[in-house]
């Protein structure tokens, strides 16, 4: 089977320029959202992937979880996964929606660990730098290991910035054994 990644592509940039056309941008992100979620659900993947569940039995679920938002383009989007085998692929499909999404806004996603929980103004100020650094909107995704130590470790994109006492201790030690 093709790679995942390449399969959801087509159907992440339909809806990227279905929503461009019709600016319903966070109407799509919260259904992908919410079919994502249904999706990677345990009790949700065994309902979508079992063949005893009929098409209109699947798609009965599937609008019914998403309520009011399941309109007629939201029930086509339905029936064209389920026609195509592809219900299960709708988490990578919602991922690379929100990217194309994102790059539009010529925003990225910053994964900022810290060894401490950080509060507003600290994520705020951090973000304002690496906003900065990279010449675009941040949208920050704040956890939390403390096996950092101290410091942080961001993420966006490719690039890693790593200012945490751990990595520094590793960067010591390796510089005293050789």
């Amino acid at each position: 089977m093709a790679e995942i990644v390449t399969v959801a592509r087509p159907y992440a940039e339909g809806l990227f320029r279905l929503a461009k056309e019709s600016n319903t941008f966070a109407k799509w992100s919260e259904v992908l959202g919410v079919m994502a979620a249904v999706v990677a659900d345990d009790a949700g993947k065994a309902v979508v992937t079992n063949p005893q569940y009929s098409a209109a039995q699947v798609k009965s679920l599937l609008a019914d979880v998403l309520g009011a938002k399941a309109d007629a383009e939201v029930l086509n989007l339905i029936d064209a996964l389920q026609e195509n085998g592809r219900l299960i692929i709708v988490p990578e499909i919602a991922c690379q929606y929100e990217t194309l999404k994102d790059a539009a806004n010529n925003t990225v996603e910053a994964e900022i660990v810290s060894a401490f929980p950080m509060d507003d103004a600290q994520v705020k100020g951090l973000s304002g730098k690496l906003e900065a650094k990279f010449g675009c909107k941040i949208s920050p995704k704040v956890s939390v290991d403390p096996e950092l130590i101290g410091g942080v470790r961001v993420t966006v994109g490719d690039e890693v910035l790593d200012a945490s006492v751990r990595a520094k201790l590793q960067a010591m030690a390796y510089r005293l054994k050789s």
